[in-house]
């Protein structure tokens, strides 16, 4: 026993004695509620007393600096959670003081108090990871990579070491001996962490081979998911949809499922628009020379016409030398041909589309509904709004220009169309 400890007990027991005429028997059930209480006023003083030193002192000296990491340690409170172990540590030193009467008890309270101050280092470190894993996700580097799942499995691991020392604490055994037990376990421990560890593998591969990064623009129609990365993390991947709905996708799925990954196209710099519009096969005719040369009039189409009515009037001469060859071999410019340049040099002049890329009008099968005149070409803008109002302004242009070109486009019959015909 402590000297002053012993000096100081022979003293209360004195003082209660006389104050309460107690007997030296029940003096100790008397004195064990004060040294309590004490203990705990004592514990209670130097964790607040601790935590006013952190916050008049690191916690300032780290707000004044200019680097960011150390904003993060004062915004998890990690400093904050290590002051929580002073408490115990009072606890581990002063509990053998009190109940030194009381042997039994010392035993389990300071295996309470030794476990206690385990479980506050573990949630100190697990705010420590949580600061890397800010870190991390901030820094260029590691931006785009799932750092998150790779804190996860660290968090894990150090939970998992914890638990065994709070174990081998509160049962007397070693940790070891748990350990043991845990390899007996294995085919438990990996169904109970089935999803954990599929998790792992799927992220380690995500990041390996680059499919995933957080912000990209990805397609996953099995789980109802369109829309931008926003989390990657061990056991799910979280997708915010342009409805602003969110969308939780197992982290495993993207190596099992097919996704669609719009990066490619952000990358490239354009946003592709492949559109077509039906014409009434019926409204398609030949130019005459007086149409052609009204047609000159227009600046998108006038080298082309020229170029072209050179070109054919070359083959036309050769027909006509030929007095066998009949009519029909003589060749025209027609309506929608010429329409078909115009859309395409419509296109190629325009600021906001990308000349480095595709640009593209072709006919495709014809179909019931007509001749399809399909656009496919790739906006300079990649933004939702933006680009839809492009598509929209030349889609405006080109129907609204085809009938100067004495086209007409298919659309289906309406009840006023068949009421005009008297049906």
């Amino acid at each position: 026993m402590d000297k002053n400890y012993t000096t100081t007990a022979i003293w209360l027991d004195e003082w209660l004695i006389k104050s309460f005429h107690l007997s030296p028997e029940s003096v100790v059930y008397f004195k064990l509620p004060i040294q309590t209480i004490t203990l705990i006023l004592v514990a209670y003083i130097a964790w607040k007393l601790t935590t006013k030193i952190v916050d008049a002192t690191v916690h300032r000296m780290f707000l004044k600096t200019k680097s960011k990491w150390d904003d993060l340690l004062i915004e998890r409170k990690v400093f904050d959670k290590l002051s929580s172990v002073i408490p115990f540590l009072i606890f581990d030193f002063g509990i053998p003081q009190i109940f030194v009467e009381f042997p039994s008890i010392i035993q389990y309270t300071t295996v309470i108090s030794d476990a206690a101050i385990i479980a506050v280092v573990i949630w100190s470190v697990n705010a420590m990871l949580s600061v890397m894993d800010d870190i991390f996700s901030e820094s260029p580097i590691f931006k785009d990579k799932p750092i998150n799942s790779y804190i996860q499995v660290v968090k894990i691991i150090v939970y998992l070491i914890g638990g065994i020392l709070i174990l081998s604490v509160l049962l007397g055994k070693s940790p070891f001996y748990f350990l043991g037990a845990m390899g007996a376990m294995t085919a438990i421990l990996l169904l109970v962490f089935k999803d954990t560890i599929l998790g792992l593998v799927a992220s380690v591969q995500i990041s390996v081979y680059d499919m995933v990064r957080t912000g990209d623009w990805i397609s996953m129609p099995k789980y109802d998911a369109d829309g931008a990365v926003i989390s990657i993390n061990l056991n799910t991947v979280k997708v915010q949809n342009w409805d602003k709905t969110i969308t939780t996708i197992p982290t495993y799925a993207f190596i099992t499922d097919s996704f669609k990954n719009w990066r490619g196209m952000s990358d490239s710099g354009g946003r592709r628009i492949k559109r077509s519009i039906n014409f009434k096969m019926s409204s398609f005719q030949f130019f005459n020379d007086d149409e052609v040369e009204h047609y000159k009039k227009y600046r998108l189409i006038k080298d082309y016409l020229n170029d072209k009515k050179e070109e054919i009037q070359e083959h036309n001469e050769k027909i006509k030398n030929d007095e066998d060859s009949p009519l029909l071999n003589i060749r025209r410019l027609t309506n929608i041909g010429v329409f078909r340049i115009y859309a395409e040099n419509y296109i190629t002049t325009n600021p906001l589309i990308k000349s480095d890329m595709t640009i593209m009008v072709r006919q495709l099968d014809p179909t019931p509904k007509g001749l399809p005149l399909e656009i496919y070409c790739f906006s300079a803008v990649q933004d939702w709004l933006p680009f839809e109002k492009i598509i929209a302004d030349i889609f405006d242009h080109l129907i609204t220009i085809a009938p100067e070109f004495k086209l007409e486009i298919f659309e289906e019959p309406t009840g006023s169309d068949f009421s005009k015909l008297g049906v």
